[in-house]
């Protein structure tokens, strides 16, 4: 890629007209090589500059600085917020201070981007989801070839919530505080009387309209038992009704 096409990639980006990653006719995820081989050339291609803000300064590349000016219809909240080059935010979103949208990010119409919450590179987020303050969106760059994290529609993501590694959260989803995902994290559905786990090319799923809580499942081997050790084990308690829906609506006033 030239330099000149990577800057049309990022635009195209920022228009939301390409992204890092989008659902086929079934419903699965799929990633976009071209999408992220651009971001890696980008990378590659840039030069390191000094970047001025107010007293501070930084050091990056000159092709993926902060967004300036900021997307049309969007409210960043004074206060340390910055979305990189290259990242897609619709109309309705609102990122409170500090916050980080990386590149090569999509985040859908009316979604909150709470206090010290990361949406990472390629990371996809639906309409009207709600990252909590603390919550950790990771980014999948490498390889091209991985799903990114996909957060659906209507998802509540509650504060210190980690979701890591191409996991995709299915909408209506809510994850109460303090639950990590991972790739390799088992979830036990204790409605369902199943554990969800990642398979060979597919990421874990987290289902649609799950409630998902952390606990703990015992550690195995009789030294752990000895020693009363338990190791995380995220668990499903139900799926979204009435009373869950009053509970996370997010509030329009907001807006």
């Amino acid at each position: 890629m030239t330099r000149d096409e990577v800057l049309a990639l990022l635009d195209a980006l920022e228009r939301g007209e390409i992204r890092a990653a989008a659902p086929d006719a079934s419903g699965r995820w799929v990633p976009n090589r071209t999408v992220k081989e651009g971001i890696l050339a980008a990378f590659r291609l840039g030069a390191d500059v000094e970047l001025i803000a107010g007293p501070l300064s930084f050091r990056d590349r000159d092709t993926l600085p902060p967004r300036r000016p900021l997307p049309a219809g969007v409210r960043v909240v004074p206060g340390g917020t910055a979305i990189r080059r290259g990242a897609f935010v619709a109309k309705g979103v609102v990122v409170m201070p500090p916050a980080y949208i990386n590149v090569g990010a999509y985040v859908d119409e009316g979604s909150m981007i709470d206090s010290h919450a990361l949406v990472g590179s390629c990371a996809q987020i639906g309409k009207r989801v709600h990252l909590s303050a603390a919550a950790q969106v990771g980014g999948v760059l490498e390889p091209v070839g991985a799903v990114p994290v996909v957060v659906e529609d209507d998802v509540f993501v509650g504060g210190g919530v980690g979701i890591y590694e191409g996991v995709c959260v299915r909408r209506k989803a809510v994850l109460a505080s303090g639950v990590i995902l991972t790739g390799s994290t088992a979830v036990f559905d204790l409605v369902k009387e199943r554990e969800l786990r990642a398979a060979a090319g597919r990421p874990l799923e987290i289902p649609e309209g799950a409630v998902v809580v952390p606990g703990t499942r015992p550690a195995p081997g009789g030294w752990a038992k000895e020693r009363g050790l338990s190791v995380s084990a995220p668990i499903i308690v139900k799926y979204r009704d009435e009373k869950t829906d009053a509970k996370t609506t997010l509030e329009s006033a907001l807006r």
